[in-house]
């Protein structure tokens, strides 16, 4: 009876929590919107799994969770708490994008600069409500609504809530459909929303190889704390472009993007222990984030408004909302959204222009928190 009672208080079923409970419900919550709803199923799978086996307790001397150091997981959660996971990820992101419809109307640039004042908005918030500077601009980051980025940020300013922030920002990435579409009918008229935009022109293969190197530069003057996930971005891409290195930008963009992604969503996942993630900052953060990624989408279908009072060539104010740096989901709800009014206005091409511009300016953004702020 003693050795039968000494191995049942090594179970998970003795030593399980409220808390724990909770967050294996969010976990099958998550896989559940992937599968059925299909919101962004490659980052919800393994963040919603992760979260059911994080959440299952072990005793206090086995070494067993991300937090318990020596443990598989503590070295797979290493890519994230050191920041390695998020520029291999920005590697592949350049190997896959396309910036020609950016560099084909560059006034689309100020949509996705536009966007990132949720950022800088969401910042003072969380300052107001006693966040410590560091803290407030790891939080803010979420409105750019660029996960890896977040994770990047996270981890330098503010360690402590990297898994609430990296579930937060991973989480209304995926809710990039529920979330928009209100925001971007609620500030446009009908009227707006049926403007045509001309097509963009055709970009040269040279501009394509030149953009890169010119884009870096210029980008890491302005931020040098960003060259990290910068750097990575822009070499990827012109891995892509140099069209002699395309063995190395399917790698890019294929294997080496996915196996990334499976260890940075799983590994996040299980950081979401209840016993550290289950806080009254975590409910802050998340009211944050989710105020934090309204802003911004506001901010740019606001700003696409303003500028088409200075312009001819009208702007529709719908691809504002695209500055959100969730390549390409953004993108697509623009396309949506447009054609729900007119079934042959094709905003996709356009709004990728924002939406490309907005991962670059979300990374220079998080450089230049992270150099103001790490002091």
């Amino acid at each position: 009876m003693h050795i039968l009672v000494d191995f049942l208080a090594t179970t998970a079923v003795a030593n399980m929590t409220i808390g724990n409970l909770l967050m294996l419900v969010v976990g099958m919550i998550f896989i559940s919107l992937a599968i059925r709803k299909d919101y962004e199923p490659l980052l919800l799978v393994p963040i919603g799994f992760g979260c059911i086996v994080g959440n299952i307790p072990s005793i206090a001397s086995m070494a067993v969770g991300v937090y318990d150091q020596g443990s598989v997981l503590s070295y797979i959660y290493f890519g994230v708490s050191q920041g390695i996971f998020p520029p291999l990820i920005f590697l592949g992101i350049g190997a896959m994008t396309d910036f020609s419809t950016m560099l084909s109307s560059p006034r689309l640039v100020l949509l996705g600069a536009a966007a990132q004042m949720g950022i800088f908005l969401t910042l003072i918030g969380a300052l107001y409500l006693g966040f410590s500077p560091a803290e407030a601009g790891a939080i803010g980051i979420i409105g750019g609504a660029d996960g890896p980025t977040a994770i990047f940020l996270a981890a330098k300013l503010a360690p402590h809530l990297l898994g609430a922030i990296a579930i937060a920002a991973y989480s209304y990435m995926a809710l990039v459909p529920v979330i928009q579409p209100p925001i971007m009918k609620l500030l446009t008229t009908r009227k707006e929303r049926l403007i045509r935009m001309k097509p963009p022109r055709e970009v040269s293969q040279r501009e394509k190889i030149i953009f890169p190197i010119v884009a870096f530069l210029i980008c890491a003057l302005i931020a040098p704390a960003s060259v990290g996930l910068i750097g990575m971005l822009f070499f990827g891409n012109l891995l892509k472009e140099s069209t002699v290195t395309e063995r190395l930008a399917n790698t890019a963009r294929t294997a080496l993007i996915d196996i990334v992604t499976i260890l940075l969503g799983f590994s996040v996942g299980c950081s979401t222990q209840a016993q550290t993630f289950l806080t009254p900052e975590s409910i802050l953060i998340f009211g944050l984030g989710a105020l934090s990624f309204a802003v911004a989408t506001a901010c740019g279908v606001l700003f696409a408004k303003f500028m088409n009072l200075f312009s001819k060539n009208k702007i529709n104010p719908l691809v504002g909302a695209a500055g959100v740096s969730a390549v390409p989901d953004s993108a697509r709800v623009v396309q949506m959204i447009g054609q729900q009014e007119d079934p042959n206005n094709y905003l996709l091409m356009h709004a990728m222009a924002p939406n490309v511009a907005g991962v670059i300016g979300s990374a220079v953004g998080a450089g230049i928190l992270w150099s103001v702020l790490v002091g």
